[in-house]
């Protein structure tokens, strides 16, 4: 893992914290729609970030067929990942997506401005497809979030995703709020929607797609996904990149209107969805399992399997195999 003095992070990253908040005129043509993935964030033995592992995360991803990459979010690990980490994290990324299909979205967010401005600023110097930032934990008001994605746009005309849940727990992000925000600064005008009751919020939404509402994506490790695209939303966003060319290939069934096929994968992936409740670490078995990971390791705790563990998930995986595309 490459290290730095607080001498040289001052010089880099902490630079980049004061320089003018002057947007680009930069968009995208990539179209910010299907199967979003969230990458997993690996690890070495000894605990250290694998940036290995997150360009090889990207490639497989890519030869899977989606149609996004997302890091770093709470499916990334995020909030047990340095500030050195995350900005190393955005240049490995950024170097192993390029010439590649899907669309590299930086997630930017911080406790406050000051602390989501310093990824903002530094992101938008590697030119992502786009951002997308949790609400602010320290904030008292919706105007307090309303400051911060106005700071976030200052910095970068790319599409901004709004996720609706994880900021400051008694602040609400109503749909009217964020439609207001959305006109008043178009470009974050992609929601990500997790807050419950969450289909009847993204049926609210819908009132003002496309003219201010861009894109509405659902999250939740995808497990409400064949009820919203049938409700007509645009897309996941979540952490299955160990499943990758499954919800891929959901979106092209669904695009396809092949309504059968559609329900017949679901409902397998399903079947490897749920054993998250069983089996802790089941994600990061598969992604060692696949060749993407060398290691099951996490900072959220130790993972280890019994045979009946790796029975029950090489039983239910066997269903999938035929759709597997890497």
């Amino acid at each position: 893992m490459t290290t730095y003095s607080r001498r040289q992070w001052l010089n880099t990253v902490g630079a980049v914290t004061f320089l003018p908040s002057l947007p680009t005129r930069a968009t995208t043509s990539k179209p910010m729609r299907g199967a979003f993935m969230i990458l997993s964030t690996p690890y070495t033995d000894a605990n250290e970030v694998d940036y290995e592992d997150l360009a090889r995360e990207v490639a497989f991803l890519d030869r899977c067929g989606v149609h996004g990459l997302v890091w770093p979010q709470n499916s990334s690990e995020q909030r047990y990942l340095s500030t050195a980490e995350r900005i190393r994290g955005f240049e490995v990324l950024t170097d192993a997506a390029r010439g590649r299909k899907p669309a590299l979205v930086f997630g930017v967010q911080g406790h406050d401005i000051e602390s989501m401005m310093a990824y903002a600023r530094h992101a938008e110097t590697l030119e992502p497809d786009g951002m997308i930032a949790i609400p602010p934990t320290a904030a008292a008001s919706l105007s307090d979030f309303r400051d911060y994605y106005a700071a976030l746009c200052s910095v970068t005309e790319r599409p901004v995703f709004f996720q609706t849940s994880g900021g400051a727990p008694d602040v609400v992000p109503t749909v009217e709020f964020i439609v207001k925000l959305a006109t008043e600064f178009p470009n974050i005008a992609y929601v990500k929607e997790e807050r419950a009751p969450v289909h009847k919020r993204m049926q609210a939404l819908t009132e003002h797609r496309p003219a201010t509402i861009k894109r509405i994506f659902g999250a939740a490790f995808g497990r409400a996904w064949l009820y919203e695209m049938r409700l007509g939303m645009d897309g996941v966003m979540t952490g299955g990149a160990m499943y990758a060319d499954l919800y891929a290939r959901l979106w092209e069934l669904h695009r396809a209107g092949q309504t059968t096929e559609l329900r017949d994968l679901f409902s397998k992936l399903l079947l490897m969805l749920n054993l998250d409740a069983i089996i802790p670490g089941v994600r990061l078995f598969v992604l060692k399992k696949r060749g993407v990971f060398k290691t099951t390791k996490s900072r959220r705790g130790e993972y280890a399997f019994s045979g009946d563990q790796i029975a029950e998930i090489e039983y239910r995986w066997k269903a999938l195999t035929a759709y597997l595309r890497a």
